[in-house]
């Protein structure tokens, strides 16, 4: 049976729901995943805190928290790299990330070896 992209990025988002939870100890509001060409786009709502929101008042301490969030979710690369294998059966190529202070949103982007909505559509 074929499985549909929509059920890929679903699973993508229970994935990594799951993951911060159990890595990071809570996880976002929500999250939305898209499959485009060979990119994973994910979109995660409400992940700063009401304290983090408060230090990136200033812009020592929003580079701060840029710079600890961001190295959190580098430390478990690896587990990222591998649900993304074990969901869609294609290797992460590379991974991009980045955090807004003012919204509270994180962007994560896994470019892959190959063109998964290719694959998906045939």
């Amino acid at each position: 049976m074929k499985v549909s992209k929509g059920s890929y990025e679903s699973e993508i988002s229970r994935s990594i729901t799951q993951w911060e939870k159990d890595f990071l100890g809570r996880g976002s509001v929500s999250v939305k995943t898209d499959i485009l060409r060979d990119l994973i786009i994910v979109e995660l709502q409400g992940i700063l805190t009401p304290a983090e929101y408060t230090v990136c008042e200033t812009k020592e301490g929003m580079l701060n928290i840029k710079k600890t969030r961001s190295e959190l979710v580098e430390s478990g690369i690896g587990d990222l790299k591998g649900m993304i294998l074990t969901i869609t059966g294609e290797e992460v190529k590379s991974f991009h990330t980045d955090i807004s202070s003012r919204t509270g949103e994180r962007v994560m982007v896994f470019k892959l070896f190959n063109n998964l909505e290719e694959k998906l559509s045939k």
